[in-house]
């Protein structure tokens, strides 16, 4: 369970003003819980998740578990919270497979060696992520979603119960977008993962999402189920767009589908 109470975030600005990315931020996400943030550009959402995973400097409080996440070293946190970034660092020139052991990092000790158990973990993850037979080669030669399966499995190898992703999707086509989105439905149902995701599409957002958080210049405009927070009317004044919003008869999903038709601003 993750508890956020007044959390904010300001970054310098000109002189000795500050620019407030996030404003007073509180909500409850439940263990077990996937919650999907979203809002348009500059809207907070990397910001916050930033904050969760301790990147950024923040004010209030952020508790996972009933454990303050202030008072941790970086090595405690990382235990707790894994964090894949929406443009994270792959070298060209390591294997999947050593990718996926530095995310064995916080439980190996400053001069230490991986041990047995760290390596069993690491074929686990890379077996269950369907990533055996790309195991011994360079992440360089792999294609777009099989690199974002790399990034998960490096993640999941923290064994943390806490995951946040950052438009982990917003470098696939549609393909692997989805494969992508139900790779981490399957793995949250196995591990009990709580998941908070910030997502750019607000189909997928909608689709596999427990309930969502909209965020428009750091201030929370709306939040709770995909029903009532996609509405065709809040979109159009937070995004500035013109949409019809449907839900599926069979499951109930909402789509938002664009439409033309919508004034350019000035």
């Amino acid at each position: 369970m993750i508890e956020l109470h007044d959390v904010t975030v300001s970054y310098p600005g000109v002189g000795k003003r500050s620019n407030l990315a996030l404003a007073p931020f509180t909500e409850r996400v439940e263990s077990g819980e996937w919650v999907g943030v979203i809002g348009p550009n500059g809207a907070g959402k990397s910001s916050l998740l930033r904050a969760i995973a301790g990147l950024v400097d923040h004010n209030g409080t952020i508790d996972v578990d009933g454990q303050p996440l202030a008072a941790m070293s970086t090595r405690a946190r990382a235990s707790l919270v894994a964090y894949v970034a929406q443009e994270p660092i792959i070298p060209d020139d390591m294997s999947v497979r050593d990718y996926v052991l530095l995310g064995r990092t916080p439980y190996i000790s400053y001069f230490g060696s991986p041990t047995g158990d760290d390596r069993w973990v690491v074929a686990d993850v890379i077996d269950r992520l369907r990533l055996g037979d790309f195991a011994g080669r360079m992440l360089g030669a792999l294609s777009g979603g099989e690199r974002q399966r790399a990034v998960l499995a490096r993640a999941l190898a923290q064994q943390a119960p806490v995951l946040l992703l950052d438009e982990p999707t917003s470098a696939l086509d549609i393909g692997h977008q989805q494969q992508a989105l139900e790779l981490v439905a399957e793995l949250r149902s196995q591990e009990q993962l709580t998941v908070v995701s910030a997502l750019h599409d607000l189909t997928l957002a909608g689709t596999y999402t427990d309930r969502l958080v909209m965020l428009d210049q750091g201030v929370v405009v709306a939040a709770g189920s995909a029903k009532d927070v996609l509405t065709a009317e809040r979109l159009g004044v937070v995004y500035h767009v013109c949409v019809t919003v449907e839900e599926d008869p069979d499951d109930g999903a909402v789509i938002v589908v664009p439409r033309r038709g919508f004034p350019v601003q000035e």
